[in-house]
């Protein structure tokens, strides 16, 4: 596996340094791959990497260091204020109103020989931090990608957590999205990371979800201010911006830019099911708007599922379960970058943070029983929930910690039924069919040894279930942004800031989340924003016909997976039953997605041993 894939040919990264000798010989080592350096007060490096410098502002004040990377409207005056304000007192305070700015970015400060790095609430701006061996001591480092950090301080692959990212579904909070390599740690989200000079690293919590008490018509309209503010945050000063325009909410965040007056190029992709209806609703809303180039991409130019998975060669820093649709959600960005746009708006994080789950009914039934009970039984009757099923769930009040250790134990029990209802911590993962013993025993003991942080991530499991959901899909995110950074366009989810995230989630749920109306927070936001032809849309095509299609279409592919297939290799997948399900036709919705975790795994250290070309040698 090479060790210095990811510093060479990353196009985006940065690490942090304490202010210490102990970190000269990694700094040392960073330089030699960095296009970008930040210094001290004192003169050693700081903030060591590759970023675009238009993304980031600095400021300086006595020994006081401030920079901002990312999405954000911070000026370089205000970045010294803060600095100015913290000089010599390492206050918190002026850092936190620079980090409560609207945008997507990291913080990092330096000052009094401490140093501070804040990514965001969910799964977007990482934070990751290790610990190596100096001449001096220990020293920890931090850095915004994992494999950077990783191959920095020489960590090595940890076999348990990728046996763990073989579960079906997604891997359960606290790992989902943790670094495979050992010595190698996440920040949740919602913290920041301080490094001391002493060679420590420690974690805080700077954000918490606020109290859901807000009436819908108040959220609403706050919800349209902030996401507004989001939206012109990135479009200033670029001459084009791009946008997927789909369903209700990438088509909120495309209208949203074009009322804010920038030039706006959208995207719609035809569905290969004559059932989806996006292209439908696009045309309307452009026809509305009268003021945005649109582009179709025909359904026969619109990769399937599983398309070109034996061939993929991004660099990314955890598998993804965006890999198996890598090419199909890769086709607009890629002509989005060729049309000339240098940020593509994506409307993902609306589902989990608009629509929200019926999870969040657990608790209010104790509160508001009648409106709870009111709202499963629509539930219940939309998604045909068995009356049992529902009973047991609702007078299911197990802890998170109960519900993982029920996890660790079935982990090779029957897969959890796709059309369950939808009031626990999560639904079940298993381990797949082709899973050996041994990385069944893997993943249980990751389960039951290593819970950092303990506890849910949510007070309880409605608030849980979507801050877990908003953590995954924006890893997502963040995966589309590594593959799409050698294009050289950034691809930005206003849904994900802090102040959006924090404006939806403090309306009442019993008015948010509900089986009478499709979204109702973002349709009432939405009022003189998106066409009234389209605003209170309640269709969402699904990728069924497009999952099963690909199965059969690219049948060849997965099989070339499973031939000296790495996860064999370790000795985690049985590659004789791995095969005959590649093998066979299965159901979209209840079978193949099974094959998702263990594709992403596959061709994630497939990825580790091909190296591209280093940024140098391709900027030629």
């Amino acid at each position: 596996m090479d060790q210095s894939l990811s510093l060479r040919s990353v196009p985006a990264w940065f690490v942090v340094l304490p202010d210490a000798d102990t970190a000269a010989a990694l700094a040392a080592k960073a330089l030699s791959f960095a296009s970008h350096s930040l210094l001290h007060a004192s003169g050693r490096p700081w903030v060591v990497g590759r970023w675009d410098p238009r993304t980031a502002v600095t400021g300086a004040y006595r020994d006081a260091r401030v920079v901002v990377i990312g999405e954000h409207d911070v000026t370089p005056a205000d970045a010294e204020r803060a600095a100015a304000a913290a000089a010599g007192t390492a206050s918190p305070t002026a850092l936190d109103r620079l980090g409560g700015r609207a945008g997507s970015f990291h913080l990092i400060a330096a000052c009094s020989g401490r140093v501070r790095i804040q990514g965001g609430v969910v799964g977007l701006r990482r934070v990751f931090h290790a610990e190596a061996a100096a001449p001096g001591g220990p020293v920890s480092v931090a850095s915004d990608r994992a494999d950077v950090l990783a191959e920095l301080v020489g960590a090595g692959l940890d076999e348990r957590r990728i046996a763990l990212e073989m579960l079906t579904s997604s891997v359960p909070y606290p790992w989902h999205g943790d670094p495979l390599w050992r010595a190698v740690h996440a920040v949740p989200g919602g913290h920041r990371l301080t490094l001391d000079a002493d060679g420590r690293a420690r974690t805080t919590r700077w954000w918490s979800p606020p109290d859901p008490v807000v009436p819908l018509a108040v959220g609403a309209v706050h919800l349209r201010e902030v996401l507004a503010e989001a939206v012109a945050v990135r479009t200033r000063g670029r001459d084009l911006v791009s946008s997927d325009l789909g369903g209700l909410d990438s088509t909120a965040v495309c209208c949203t830019a074009a009322r804010g007056g920038a030039e706006v190029v959208a995207y719609t992709a035809a569905a290969h099911d004559e059932a989806g209806d996006d292209v439908y609703w696009a045309e309307r809303t452009v026809r509305a708007l009268g003021r945005v180039e649109h582009h179709v991409v025909p359904a026969r130019e619109v990769a399937m599922t599983f398309d070109g998975i034996d061939n993929l060669r991004d660099v990314l820093d955890t598998p993804s379960l965006f890999t198996v649709d890598r090419n199909r959600r890769m086709g607009i960005i890629e002509r989005a970058a060729a049309r000339g746009s240098g940020l593509h708006f994506t409307g993902l994080g609306g589902d989990e943070l608009l629509a929200g789950t019926p999870a969040r009914l657990h608790a209010l039934l104790l509160s508001h029983p009648f409106t709870a009970l009111h709202a499963i039984r629509g539930y219940a009757a939309k998604y045909r929930w068995t009356r049992r099923a529902v009973l047991r769930r609702l007078l299911d009040r197990r802890s998170y910690d109960a519900w993982l250790d029920r996890l660790a134990r079935d982990l090779t029990g029957p897969q959890a039924p796709v059309d369950g209802p939808l009031l626990d911590w999560s639904e079940p993962p298993r381990m797949p069919p082709w899973a050996t013993p041994d990385a069944v025993l893997a993943a249980r003991e990751v389960l039951t040894t290593h819970r950092n942080p303990a506890g849910a991530r949510g007070r309880d499991r409605g608030e849980h279930r979507e801050l877990v959901a908003m953590d995954g899909i924006s890893q997502w995110v963040r995966h589309i942004g590594q593959m799409a950074a050698p294009l050289g366009i950034e691809i930005s989810a206003p849904y994900y800031d802090a102040r959006v995230v924090e404006a939806a989630l403090a309306v009442r749920p019993q008015e948010r989340i509900t089986p009478w109306r499709y979204k109702p927070l973002i349709v009432e936001a939405m009022r003189g924003v998106v066409p009234e032809a389209t605003r209170t849309r309640s269709t969402k095509p699904d990728a069924t016909f497009e999952e099963e299609a690909g199965l059969r279409r690219h049948r060849r592919s997965l099989l070339a997976l499973c031939e000296d297939s790495r996860l064999v290799r370790l000795g985690l997948a049985d590659g004789d039953v791995l095969r005959e399900w590649c093998r066979r036709a299965l159901s979209g919705e209840t079978e193949s997605y099974l094959l998702h975790p263990t594709i992403a795994c596959e061709v994630w250290l497939r990825s580790r041993e091909t190296a591209p070309l280093p940024v140098a040698d391709r900027e030629a």
